[in-house]
């Protein structure tokens, strides 16, 4: 691993110093497919279709997006003998630069530590993917089975390009998605909804009260009967392992609000957006009816005929046993490598469902980083944690 330090240092600069917000990911994707190219392992693109927004799983918080002509990578490397056939998971989008970040795609480096947009997450982790390959194409190293990495477009809006993975049908014995978490392996990872509310009132002068039917103070009843829904749901999501230590593992946050254009007059038509968490109790279908059903009977002033609710993304909540031989694997080569570890729930949603949920491949998250960074100003990785991920990943794949 020493001697791939300078690499490894320019893999993720270098990446990091590209924009790859969700759909803007080509340039990233073309220098990470290059990159591993040189290597001697098999890596493909994976095309992708506007007709993924059929899919009854597909998220559409960005409109008018377009996927002709853009894609995933699959990268792969047998062992040299039959074994396990183990997955990897990460994404190449990041989420747009933070308010007061001033150099968002520098990729500097200072005392060890990288800067900028996606840094931990999450290209701090496609670069453990990258660190963990160079190790294994190197020679000298003999495991079991096969590695095949999933390098994908769009987790930040929803998922859309592991949703696409997902749909290839991948078969495997487990999966790790990697995103940022103090070395914690995480086995439990909850749901989330994002939702859209459109209200239609009845504008007016504020002097003709009893008139009018404000649209906003409308949006702002739906947020008091959505926070009184989200306590109930909390109440009854308590006892749940690795999530009861947390106070809200899974919080409702309403993001947007847009209404109005005129201090004296009572708005037509507002507009609220926010994300709800769950846990494993609900599913996702569960919940946005719950949601409708507590909007229509929470108040007189909100009916069927005057809002519409939609999603825009649903995730249901990721589970596998800390118990089995997999997730024992994974904290052994932690061990190993001289790191401390612990098995915990994510109070966030990720990819994990799909490859779990769907695919039924048992799946934990699990990388370097910190979330507490992530998506904010002062996002950064420490360089030391890459490598240190990566070979804990390498010792995994020759383990399990």
């Amino acid at each position: 691993m020493d001697s791939l330090r300078k690499d490894i240092e320019r893999f993720v600069t270098e990446l990091v110093r590209i924009p790859s917000t969700p759909g803007q990911e080509q340039a990233a994707m073309e220098y990470v497919y290059k990159q591993f190219s040189k290597m001697d392992i098999c890596v493909e693109k994976v095309a992708l279709y506007d007709t993924i927004k059929q899919d009854p799983d597909y998220s559409s918080p960005i409109p008018d997006i377009k996927y002709d002509g853009r894609y995933n990578l699959r990268i792969s490397k047998k062992g040299t003998r039959p074994g396990t056939k183990k997955l990897f998971n990460a994404h190449i989008d990041v989420v747009p630069p933070s308010e007061g970040m001033e150099e968002p795609w520098s990729g500097k480096v200072v005392d060890g530590v990288v800067y900028g947009r996606g840094a931990c997450d999450d290209k701090g982790p496609v670069t453990a993917i990258y660190a963990m390959m160079r190790m294994l194409e190197s020679g000298g190293f003999d495991f079991a089975g096969e590695v095949v990495a999933h390098l994908v477009v769009e987790e930040e809006n929803g998922g859309n390009g592991s949703l696409a993975m997902a749909r290839t049908g991948e078969r495997g014995d487990c999966c790790i998605v990697l995103e940022p978490t103090d070395y914690r392996v995480l086995t439990s990872i909850r749901g989330a909804v994002w939702f859209k509310i459109n209200f239609k009132g009845k504008a007016g002068h504020s002097g003709q009260a009893g008139q009018t039917k404000s649209a906003l103070l409308m949006a702002v009843e739906a947020i008091n009967i959505l926070r009184k829904y989200h306590a109930g749901l909390l109440a009854s999501s308590r006892g749940i392992e690795l999530f009861d230590k947390y106070e809200n593992p899974m919080p409702i946050t309403f993001g947007k609000l847009v209404s109005g254009n005129w201090p004296a007059a009572a708005p037509d038509k507002a507009q609220l957006e926010g994300v709800l968490g769950l846990l494993p109790n609900k599913t996702k279908e569960q919940v946005c009816a719950e949601m409708k059903a507590a909007l229509i009977s929470g108040s007189e002033m909100l009916t069927e005929d005057n809002f519409e609710l939609t999603f825009t993304y649903r995730h249901d909540s990721s589970v596998t046993s800390p118990d089995c031989e997999f997730v024992r694997s994974l904290v052994k080569a932690n061990t190993d490598c001289g790191l401390k570890v612990e098995i915990d729930g994510m109070t966030a949603s990720c990819d994990a469902w799909f490859y779990n949920n769907q695919l039924g491949i048992p799946t934990v998250v699990y990388g370097p980083g910190t979330l507490k960074v992530a998506h904010s100003k002062d996002e950064c990785i420490k360089l030391e944690q890459i490598t240190e991920s990566a070979a804990v990943l390498h010792k995994f794949v020759q383990n399990y």
